[in-house]
This record gives structure tokens, sequence and C-alpha cells, in this order.
């Protein structure tokens, strides 16, 4: 695991914290996830800034051929912030994980790969007025 985190450049203070995880060298893949940002980072700049830099690190930097985003099924916030980054759905993993109280969490697997890059990175720096 590879853990960040955020700072809102305007305040100048740590506003959440994002991971790379499950990093597979071999196969040039790894998750992004583990993320949470205050509620007054939510909705600004931020998000789409922190994955173009972690995005492009992933497909620029160390050559990666696919970077996966998960979420719980149930997290439906979480599921349109990932579909408006440009990632699809791959699937849904069905009773995938039990969580802390004992519930059985079904994931939903979204990814980007190399080939959307271009697209996925074109979309968000248009979001950040950058293009």
């Amino acid at each position: 695991m590879a853990p960040w985190a955020v700072v809102d450049p305007e305040a100048g203070k740590a506003v959440g914290m994002t991971t790379y995880f499950e990093i597979d060298e071999a196969n040039r893949r790894l998750e992004m996830g583990y993320t949470w940002l205050g509620v007054k980072a939510q909705g600004r700049a931020i998000n789409p800034a922190m994955k173009l830099l972690l995005l492009g690190r992933a497909f620029e930097e160390l050559d990666a051929i696919a970077v996966a985003l998960t979420t719980n099924f149930h997290n439906h916030q979480s599921r349109a912030a990932i579909a408006k980054l440009g990632a699809k759905q791959d699937g849904i993993l069905r009773s995938h994980k039990i969580g802390p109280e004992g519930v059985v969490r079904d994931t939903v697997v979204f990814s980007i790969i190399a080939s959307e890059w271009p697209g996925v990175r074109f979309g968000l720096r248009r979001r950040l007025g950058l293009a």
C-alpha cells in the first residue's frame, strides 16, 4: 500500500487521504482507494485534482495497464464519483466482504485501462479548467 495525505492548497492543511493498494507489478495493475475527504473538501476541485495526479502517475510513470477502483454497492455517492471520472464498471462481486458489523457487502468494481487514460485525463483537465 502507498498512502498519501490530501492537502487543500488554499487552506494549506490536510483534508483527507487516499492510497494505491493491491499493487501488482508483474501485471502492471493497481487499485486506488481507501479515499476519504472531509465534508468541506467534497464537491470541489480537490477530488478531480487528486485523481489526475494519481492516475497520471499510475499510467505515465508506473506504466500501469489498468487501475481499478472499488466501492460498496450501496455507496451511490462513491459509485457516481467513480463513473464521473470515466471509469467503466467491470462488475459486481457479490457477497464479497464481511464488514465490521458482520454485514456482507457486495463490491462494485470499476477500472480505467491505459488506452482510456488520454480521454479520462482530458475530462479531468476540463473539469479543473486546464483544457
